[in-house]
């Protein structure tokens, strides 16, 4: 299975896109999935780093063919998909990976479904989410919950993070590539 790289809440800080573009390119991962908050602030949050949305665009859509999945979040809008060359309009999607045994990732930003309100899913599967800007790897009602932070506006003491995955492994790290935590399904 090749190597996913799952990141949330870029919120149009340039700085921590470079960063994770650089973490994409270091991983050597195949594709890419955005769980959403790509490129506004949010009424809520102080501007990040760097704030400068068009210079993410550009990163952006240079990375095009290797977006698997880009959601959208809470604070992405019709206007952003009239700049971003892929889809990012979906609020969910569903993986489906070879070696995860009939597993289902869902996918999704977090602000519907999440770790307080979980989507129908079967015991052993899996949510994938960003939106609390928290890293997060544990269980409820039989669902693995998984959260890989947020690379621009990381909060509840956290690092700007981001989440890989290869051969049932995921793998919690800072944006500089320090391991933070993994999670073998196998055992799951």
């Amino acid at each position: 299975m090749p190597r996913l790289l799952f990141a949330s809440d870029i919120h149009g800080s340039a700085s921590a896109m470079r960063r994770l573009v650089e973490a994409y390119r270091v991983e050597k991962a195949s594709r890419l999935i955005l769980l959403g908050d790509l490129l506004y602030h949010g009424p809520r949050n102080d501007l990040p780093d760097e704030y400068a949305p068009k210079q993410v665009i550009e990163m952006l859509n240079e990375l095009k063919d290797d977006i698997l999945v880009a959601l959208r979040g809470n604070c992405d809008a019709e206007v952003d998909q009239m700049v971003l060359n892929f889809p990012m309009m979906a609020d969910y999607a569903p993986l489906f990976l070879d070696d995860l045994g009939g597993r289902v990732v869902y996918l999704t930003h977090g602000h519907v479904y999440g770790a307080d309100n979980l989507p129908p899913l079967k015991p052993g599967d899996v949510l994938m989410q960003g939106h609390t800007h928290v890293p997060f790897m544990g269980k409820r009602n039989g669902t693995m919950v998984l959260n890989p932070g947020s690379v621009a506006l990381p909060k509840g003491g956290s690092v700007p993070s981001y989440m890989t995955y290869e051969n049932e492994v995921f793998t919690l790290k800072a944006l500089d590539g320090k391991i933070q935590e993994e999670l073998n399904l196998r055992g799951f």
